[in-house]
């Protein structure tokens, strides 16, 4: 691609040669208290992400209060409940916006949110939310994606679960709406989903294909697949966090601790400054080391006039001498004046014999 894909939140631009910018997902963690919810921004603060999300929805705006089969959850962590029992417990009362962004802000650290449905969005514009998250399992939402679109804020979908078709579906129905800055997120909407599902080739081969800024979204136990992700050029990493992953929330069993986004923020910063440019110079760090590289030493006493033979001479370190490659030529020269074994090789100081 002849430019870099970037869009850029709160003044924060995000993009391929910028340090990857870290999400810490709130989500269900708050566990119903205000005070954890708050305690949590301070946290995601101190550990360096750039963001803390939220998501926004109710149980009536996101599913039916529905007995029936098809809305029971069977398996997994949330076994036993329906889908509205699951998000009545889940979800962030409304009323705790507005404390919640103002807490953020002035901490310094950006919040944003999910919405769920347009209501949602509306409370959020309210708020001047800076940009927009669209969830996995709403990405097949065109609608809502659209209403989102409108508010012209920065977008970042989450595409778990949606094929090559429905990622495009989704990309075009935020274009359509007006979104002028986009970023989406490769995801596994397993909780948690293991390291071997993620399949993260996937992420170049997303940038390539869409054009779009790519990053991560991560449920797995551990920080490696996002690390990982860097080296693959993911510009955004999101994380669920709490601060007790034993905590007894809906959330908390696969969320981060506060030491563990901690390196989360500083390795993936790491990684990608490690990853620098295509670079066959030697390095400020090599400088000091270079005179240790091995070069040709005399190891006997030669006369001028002595031919050079192999007995005489050996590739050692340091690196004052001539470079090992001119061994060849070396040997059955002679030298122009005497030397003393453990001198270096100087090519000026031979001739053919």
């Amino acid at each position: 691609m002849s430019t870099i894909p970037s869009i850029s939140i709160a003044g924060r631009r995000i993009a391929l040669d910028a340090p990857p910018y870290i999400i810490a997902e709130l989500s269900a963690n708050h566990n119903g208290k205000l005070e954890t919810a708050l305690k949590i921004i301070e946290e995601a603060k101190k550990a360096g992400a750039d963001a803390i999300k939220l998501q926004t929805y109710t149980a009536d705006t996101i599913t039916l209060d529905c007995d029936s089969e098809e809305f029971q959850i069977h398996g997994g962590l949330w076994d036993g409940k329906s889908l509205y029992q699951l998000y009545q417990e889940a979800h962030m009362p409304w009323d705790w916006h507005v404390p919640l962004f103002e807490h953020a802000r002035k901490l310094g650290i950006t919040i944003f949110s999910s919405p769920f449905d347009n209501t949602a969005v509306d409370l959020l514009e309210s708020l001047r939310a800076p940009a927009y998250k669209i969830a996995s399992f709403e990405a097949v939402d065109l609608a809502l994606i659209k209403y989102v679109a409108s508010t012209g804020k920065p977008m970042i979908i989450s595409t778990g679960m949606a094929d090559a078709e429905e990622i495009q579906e989704a990309i075009a129905a935020a274009r359509d709406g007006g979104c002028k800055e986009l970023a989406i997120l490769h995801c596994v909407s397993g909780y948690p989903a293991p390291a071997e599902d993620y399949n993260l080739r996937t992420i170049p081969d997303m940038i390539q294909r869409f054009g779009l800024v790519t990053g991560l979204s991560d449920h797995t136990l551990d920080n490696t697949t996002a690390i990982t992700s860097v080296a693959l050029g993911a510009s955004v990493i999101e994380k669920h966090f709490t601060l007790d992953r034993n905590g007894g929330g809906a959330d908390d069993s696969f969320s981060l601790e506060p030491a563990e986004l901690t390196a989360l923020c500083r390795d993936s910063k790491t990684a990608w400054a490690a990853l620098g440019r295509v670079d066959y110079g030697r390095k400020s760090s090599e400088q000091t080391n270079a005179k240790f590289r091995r070069s040709l030493y005399f190891v006997k006493d030669l006369k001028a006039g002595d031919v050079i033979t192999e007995s005489a001479v050996r590739s050692v370190r340091p690196g004052y001498g001539a470079a090992p490659k001119y061994l060849d030529y070396v040997l059955d020269k002679k030298v122009i004046s005497d030397v003393s074994a453990n001198s270096p090789v100087v090519l000026e100081g031979l001739k053919d014999a």
